[in-house]
């Protein structure tokens, strides 16, 4: 089977066949950093960060774009209420954007360019516009889209022009031919920073949101690419202005749209505007970060993730357990490199339901057949057993970025030295309390115990001798 996704243009399953045989080239709109990460943010980051893995794992060369916006109306609000520098402020957003995507173990894209940057690759495709007779100036500074010129607006949104209600504060703006146009360029206002516009042959100005990303896509991927990605809320107005500025300039732009479904609460789209948002910064003072990670995978990158008080709780336990497994397995049967893992070769089951539109919970049942087949062997002292599953598990989580023993999440990777010191330094303490209980101390066993407790250090006592994780972290309402 090969990979099949849902194009959302189309709104069907298509087998996906790309430009350019072996290879992928994916724009994803990024972070407009006007405000620090929510997890509705990076949502969509992680979901096609495992379309990335999967596309790189299955022998594509990936090319992958996710830009920034940092100039717009937002960034200029807010950081005038702030009191700082729009771009000082920008910056600083960004950074966090950056903090949480190491911090949740996403890939870094190939390309990772800024809006700013590419003001005279916006200012050729205005010109090209313009002289196809798709957009004008209306005034000095303001660039519009004429969406009357393209008759094919609205098609990927399946909707008619004349059906389409204009946007309220975009009716504002007398100078349109149009309600319904759309700016490519903005002009400078007397209350904005002299320093958030620039000169173009039309006026001082700044771009529009739309602008911006065509110009971008066009720049790293070309005329033609493969697929376009994105939350769903951007699909009207912005990806169906992209793609009609893009296709009236004669590009064929994308070839697929995937759009993932937004994080909710209460059914209720997680957002700003509703008070409802959980800062990643925040969350993870609590949570583990491959924790949270596996809360935003676990789901298919098309549903609604409606966030619950025990989502986090339900996704810590199977964390537990699969990390658990690996220490086990690990330590009974030795290390496994990363070239057998990247060679290793992948359960049909899971492959396929990967390839069915990254069906990522069908995927994951399979990875706990296997995990219980693997603890199945441990148990039964089946070395043989516990590697081949060991193996299969770690390298299923890999393509997920969950392996708990990849570079990301190890706790105790060899090239470690702060894991492999506290690791020798737990097991003096281990072997004290083996030596204390074998002579009946139960005092000194147990004052052993509590240290590592309040160290942080949990103990399991086994079989084969005591094991120690780092204990899940508590917060004051846990006490």
């Amino acid at each position: 089977m090969s990979l099949r996704l849902f194009d959302t243009a189309t709104r069907e399953v298509r087998d996906f066949v790309p430009v350019v045989p072996g290879q992928v080239g994916i724009y994803l709109c990024g972070a407009t950093v006007q405000a620090p990460p929510h997890i509705g943010h990076v949502r969509s980051v992680v979901a096609f960060d495992v379309l990335v893995r999967w596309l790189r794992r299955t022998g594509h060369q990936v090319t992958m774009v996710r830009n920034v916006t940092d100039i717009d109306d937002k960034i200029l609000r807010r950081s005038a209420e702030a009191g700082r520098p729009w771009w000082a402020w920008a910056m600083e957003n960004e950074r966090a954007f950056t903090e949480a995507y190491d911090a949740l173990g996403v890939l870094p894209p190939t390309y990772e360019p800024r809006a700013t940057g590419h003001v005279p690759a916006m200012v050729a495709l205005m010109e090209r516009l313009i002289e196809r007779g798709h957009a004008y100036v209306a005034a000095e500074g303001d660039v519009y889209f004429d969406v009357r010129s393209w008759a094919e607006y609205g098609s990927l949104t399946s909707q008619r022009l004349d059906d389409m209600a204009p946007d309220a504060a975009a009716s504002q703006e007398s100078d349109k031919r149009d309600p319904h146009d759309f700016a490519l360029w903005k002009s400078a206002k007397p209350e904005e920073p002299e320093t958030a516009s620039w000169d173009t042959p039309f006026g001082r100005g700044r771009p529009g949101w739309h602008l911006e990303c065509s110009a971008m896509a066009q720049r790293y991927l070309g005329d033609t690419f493969d697929i376009h990605g994105g939350g769903l809320d951007l699909r009207f107005p912005h990806h169906e202005n992209e793609q009609a500025q893009s296709r009236a300039a004669g590009y064929g732009f994308a070839r697929y749209w995937l759009h993932n479904g937004w994080v909710t609460q209460s059914g209720a789209k997680m957002s700003k505007s509703l008070g409802n948002g959980l800062l990643v910064h925040t969350l993870l003072e609590t949570v583990r970060p491959a924790v949270l990670r596996y809360a935003l995978t676990a789901v298919q990158y098309r549903s609604m993730l409606e966030w619950t008080t025990d989502t986090l709780a339900e996704s810590e336990a199977t964390w537990d357990r699969l990390a658990g497994f690996v220490d086990r397995a690990t330590e009974r049967v030795g290390t496994v490199s990363p070239e057998e893992l990247a060679s290793a070769e992948l359960p049909a089951e899971f492959a396929a339901a990967l390839d069915d539109d990254l069906n990522v919970p069908a995927a994951l049942a399979v990875v706990h057949e296997h995990l219980r087949a693997g603890n199945t062997a441990l148990a039964g002292n089946d070395d043989a057993g516990t590697r081949t599953e060991l193996v299969a598990v770690r390298a299923m989580l890999d393509v997920l970025g969950l392996d708990p023993a990849g570079a990301q999440w190890g706790a105790r990777s060899d090239d470690d030295r702060t894991a492999t010191a506290l690791d020798a330094l737990v097991r003096a303490e281990l072997d004290a309390r083996t030596a204390a209980r074998a002579a009946k101390d139960w005092a000194s066993a147990d004052a052993i115990r509590d240290r590592l407790t309040a160290a942080g250090i949990a103990v399991e006592d086994s079989p084969t001798g005591a094991r120690w994780t780092l204990a899940a972290r508590t917060t004051d309402e846990d006490i």
